[in-house]
């Protein structure tokens, strides 16, 4: 791909005419010089590339094709060695857990919006975020599909090597980074339990619960889809760069959804409360509070059936080394009555409550919200 150089005085014309024209441009760095090309040049030229990146990766981790993630990845450089083995850590944590779950997935697809682009020595740096949406089917029942929806974003680098794309480095929020050693040893014991499960309806919930449902799917980030725009809600601080907006989130979702008031403790002006935005700090306010109880706490194997009890409205704290540090809220539940929640950090759409938290130690608070 041949990019036009430009000198200082062309390009400031350049942009003077973009702006005027009302044209929307994305900035491609050569050395110090800023090359703007229009969006739909980006769009044309780089959201192929990514989307092809992006499915034959997907395509991989759900066939379990090691020998096609290994061509992807430049493993010559350190972090293109570090990206490819994160994502086959990955790949086989993502089989074990579904081994657990009785489940086998039928798809993984991704929805891929680059946001800018730049040159960076023989290759290029994107920043884009991804929607990726799996769908899975019970051992037991196939013909019921169900799905879940992950949102990242991602800084990619990527350059040209024999007539492809390879991978250089990857930064992305990963949802399941922290917590890839999935316990086995129980396993058999889980999927018996869950292949026994009938659906759960909800159809009696009082419209509270209704409403915050609907809050948390219409802001659930980049796991909505183009009709939600893959946005938070404006009105909030996005607290990931502070170190996570998951608190914040479900503080929402049972303010604008649930109508519950805010307080002295609990409560957002320009900015929230540490009960409002800290995970720890949100779980102990609602219990403590009254506005919600324990239904069950514990390591996986302790809560697992007290999980079906959960309903929308309701969260799971996650906690790690004697501290939350997580926050999820309840949206529905699956084929076999298990149940989903959505959360931002890591952004999350009707996911199973304890994918992505699998490591030994971790406890989970399995909370019951008093609407």
């Amino acid at each position: 791909m041949k990019l036009l150089m430009l000198s200082r005085k062309a390009i400031r014309n350049m942009m003077l005419l973009c702006v005027c024209a009302g044209i929307i441009i994305s900035s491609l760095y050569i050395s110090d010089q800023v090359i703007t090309v229009s969006s739909s040049r980006v769009d044309g030229e780089f959201s192929p590339i990514v989307k092809a990146i992006f499915d034959t990766r997907n395509r991989a981790i759900m066939e379990q094709d090691t020998s096609l993630l290994d061509t992807m990845y430049d493993k010559e450089r350190r972090n293109g060695l570090w990206a490819y083995e994160h994502e086959l850590k990955k790949m086989k944590y993502l089989h074990r857990w579904s081994e657990k779950q009785g489940i086998q997935f039928t798809s993984i697809n991704a929805n891929t919006m680059v946001k800018w682009v730049k040159k960076k020595d023989e290759g290029y740096t994107i920043n884009l975020v991804t929607s990726t949406e799996y769908q899975y089917v019970y051992e037991n029942d196939l013909e019921t599909n169900n799905m879940f929806r992950i949102g990242t974003y991602h800084s990619l680098d990527i350059k040209e090597k024999d007539e492809d794309w390879v991978i250089t480095r990857e930064w992305y929020t990963d949802p399941f980074a922290d917590s890839l050693q999935l316990d086995m040893e129980k396993s058999a014991e889980f999927k018996d339990y869950i292949l026994s499960q009938a659906p759960r309806k909800f159809d009696d919930m009082n419209e509270r619960r209704k409403d915050a449902l609907v809050y948390a799917d219409q802001y659930c980030g980049a796991a909505g889809n183009e009709e939600t725009g893959y946005s938070y809600n404006k009105k909030y601080k996005d607290y990931n760069p502070l170190g996570g907006d998951c608190a914040n989130f479900a503080s929402q979702i049972l303010h604008e959804g649930g109508k519950f008031r805010k307080n002295g403790t609990w409560n957002y002006d320009g900015g929230g409360s540490k009960a409002w935005v800290n995970a720890q700090a949100f779980k102990n306010y609602m219990l403590y509070s009254g506005r919600a109880s324990k239904i069950a706490y514990g390591s996986y194997d302790k809560v697992y059936k007290e999980a079906y009890r959960l309903l929308p409205g309701d969260f799971v704290a996650y906690e790690k080394k004697g501290k939350v540090t997580h926050i999820s809220v309840v949206t529905g539940a699956d084929a076999k009555g298990y149940a989903l929640v959505n959360c931002h950090n890591t952004d999350r759409y009707r996911v199973p409550w304890d994918l992505g938290w699998s490591n030994k130690g971790i406890k989970f608070w399995l909370v019951r919200v008093h609407f």
